[in-house]
């Protein structure tokens, strides 16, 4: 049997990556660098799990999926407690590269686009039945339209709820265009996995 077809209960890889993320989500949880900017890091997070939650009956990613998932979300925790801009990770790359800022943010865009493109791509095929012959560009596209709205929504979350925080939520550096660069990055993660998709396991023709 398919490993997306298994129950949670018989899905052990599932089981160890849902175990991995809520032990580390902890960890992260002590003493993060700002308490109210970490928690508003986390507002999608928990509407992102409640989704895949309650959906889980109805459609089962693969768990080549959810392993990316995993990924990202690991990522995404270490940048929610040290903030995207003061990761630690990211200055040791600043230094190593003679970088002139903090590039981590940079990366994990990239990544969400190289990450997250095909579980949507998994969905797209199966639960949409979108044609091979429009997937992964439909895809790419999609990845696009989702860095933009999260952009939009993190430009609002700073505004609305802790305004005096906008910089360290949003990790500008400073750089007026750093809305455009993580879409942009984002959309080039996305496009290298469908490409890469496309050519080591293409969809079937609907």
């Amino acid at each position: 049997m398919h490993t997306h077809m298994l129950n949670f209960r018989n899905n052990r890889p599932l089981q160890l990556m849902s175990a991995w993320l809520v032990i580390f989500w902890i960890w992260m949880a002590i003493e993060p660098k700002y308490r109210h900017d970490w928690m508003l890091e986390n507002m999608l997070v928990i509407i992102y799990a409640i989704i895949l939650v309650l959906t889980y009956p109805r459609f089962k990613f693969s768990n080549r999926s959810y392993f990316m998932f995993t990924i990202f979300m690991t990522l995404h925790l270490i940048g929610a407690h040290y903030t995207y801009a003061e990761t630690p990770l990211g200055y040791w790359l600043q230094d190593w590269f003679g970088w002139q800022r903090n590039h981590f943010d940079r990366i994990v865009h990239f990544l969400f686009g190289l990450l997250i493109a095909y579980p949507i791509w998994e969905l797209a095929t199966r639960a949409a039945h979108i044609k091979a012959s429009w997937s992964y560009f439909t895809v790419t596209l999609l990845i696009l339209a989702m860095g933009s709205v999260f952009e939009i929504i993190e430009m609002w979350a700073a505004l609305i709820v802790s305004p005096e925080l906008g910089d360290a939520y949003l990790g500008t550096q400073g750089d007026i265009w750093d809305a455009q660069q993580d879409m942009f990055l984002a959309t080039v993660g996305g496009a290298i996995a469908m490409v890469v998709t496309a050519i080591i396991r293409p969809a079937k023709v609907s």
